[in-house]
């Protein structure tokens, strides 16, 4: 590789702030990454939405408190999952109508609380993140949550997945498919709190959402899914970050359309559902007939 481009593909990682950030959001975008595979292929994406708007209130009431982000995240997000579970029970609401309601009534009492809050950090840092601006707190607080949830994936993802695709099986086996489910929604919303400070709770839904779904264009196997999904991540949270030191942009939108873009491309070159592929068998198809 050239020198010079190796200067410049290295040149921003030499700042202190930039070795944060790019430590925050690796962190957090392997803890997205991960969450996302099973999100997607359960169909889990919009409850991802949920969780992750449905978090600012407790974010911002923990913030009041004084108590660390992670509880307060933890308590709505879980409470807004039941919550969506009480109102369609009690209701013939259909769960996309449940989640809506519930989780854009949730953000916008975030929002109000968030307005009215006198604070010395700018808890519109919580919206959009502020990935350039973390503490040693903040850092130490994402290393933890967004350890412990990579951790839990990693060690029941056979349970989990056995779950997502053959619940009745997982029951007949001696698994517990609702306290399962419930790790993964626990996992949902200490996931959010790891990407706050990366890309704000707007942004956390692309990142919970584009690495699973890019991922399911290009493998099949569980494990190939899950290292694609991680790779891509990995790679995009770089790029972007690179792009917004060079380009001077938000480095939390820079890191989502970098993931966007990948799963462009493998949309177009995937080599299971890639528009390319198909195209060209189809054509090959065509050929042959002919």
């Amino acid at each position: 590789m050239d020198a010079t481009l190796l200067d410049a593909l290295t040149a921003p990682f030499a700042y202190g702030f930039m070795q944060r950030a790019m430590l925050v959001t690796l962190v957090a975008s392997i803890a997205c990454a991960l969450l996302s595979t099973w999100l997607v292929q359960m169909g889990w994406s919009l409850m991802g939405d949920a969780v992750s708007h449905a978090v600012l209130p407790g974010v911002a009431i923990a913030y009041i408190l004084g108590l660390p982000f992670a509880l307060g995240a933890a308590a709505f997000g879980i409470g807004a999952v039941a919550l969506i579970g009480g109102v369609r029970a009690a209701t013939r609401i259909k769960a996309d109508a449940a989640i809506g309601v519930v989780f854009t009534t949730l953000f916008a009492l975030g929002l109000v609380i968030v307005s009215v809050t006198p604070s010395d950090t700018d808890l519109q840092h919580i919206l959009f993140g502020n990935v350039l601006g973390v503490s040693d707190a903040d850092i130490a607080q994402v290393l933890i949550v967004g350890g412990i949830v990579c951790v839990a994936l990693l060690v029941l993802r056979r349970d989990l997945t056995l779950v997502a695709f053959d619940p009745g099986h997982a029951h007949a086996i001696g698994l517990r498919p609702r306290l399962l489910h419930a790790v993964l929604l626990g996992a949902l919303a200490l996931t959010v709190v790891t990407a706050l400070q990366a890309v704000g709770i707007i942004l956390v839904v692309a990142m919970l959402v584009i690495p699973g779904a890019t991922a399911a264009l290009i493998a099949v196997r569980w494990d190939a899914l899950l290292a694609w999904s991680v790779g891509i991540t990995v790679v995009a949270a770089l790029a972007g970050l690179m792009a917004a030191f060079w380009l001077d942009i938000s480095p939390g939108g820079a890191v989502v359309l970098t993931q966007g873009l990948a799963f462009g491309l493998a949309l177009l070159f995937g080599p299971r559902r890639g528009l390319a592929m198909r195209w060209s068998r189809a054509r090959r198809h065509a050929l042959h007939g002919g």
